[in-house]
Formats: C-alpha cells, sequence, structure tokens
C-alpha cells in the first residue's frame, strides 16, 4: 500500500499496526495492554481527567474505568 498515512481509513492504519505488532512477534496480551493503556490515558487529556466523563465516552462504569487505570499502572498526567 502506497498510500500516506493520513489517506488512509481507520481500519486500514489499524491494519498496517497489526502487521508491524505481528512481525515484531508482540503477544496478543501485550498488544491489547498497550492499546487499553493507551486509550485510557488519550480519554484522560481529553476529559482533564474527569473520570466520571472519562467513563461515560468509553462506555465503562466510573468504578471499572479506577480498577483498570490502577491495573495498567496508568498514571495520572492529564
Amino acid at each position: 500500500m502506497d498510500k500516506r498515512s493520513s489517506e488512509l481509513n481507520f481500519h486500514q492504519r489499524m491494519e498496517l499496526l497489526v502487521k508491524d505488532m505481528v512481525d515484531k512477534e508482540i503477544s496478543l496480551k501485550d498488544a491489547m495492554r498497550e492499546f487499553e493503556k493507551i486509550f485510557y490515558e488519550q480519554a484522560a487529556r481529553k476529559h482533564e481527567g474527569n473520570q466520571t466523563r472519562m467513563a461515560q465516552a468509553l462506555g465503562v462504569h466510573r468504578n471499572t474505568l479506577h480498577n483498570r487505570a490502577k491495573i495498567l499502572k496508568i498514571k495520572k498526567r492529564y
């Protein structure tokens, strides 16, 4: 694929990312953990650390969000 990254749709960009991870033999568990961590961090920035708004936007309960952030060792740096 010789399209520039900005011209690719979401699915195509994800395919390229996943292909790179598979080529590097990153385990599914590690890939999912990293994805979730980055996802939460981006949501935290967008909602300025407001866990209630983050939980609503992500479709999870606030307690679940708090517990996952603790498990993923996400530090509060918004």
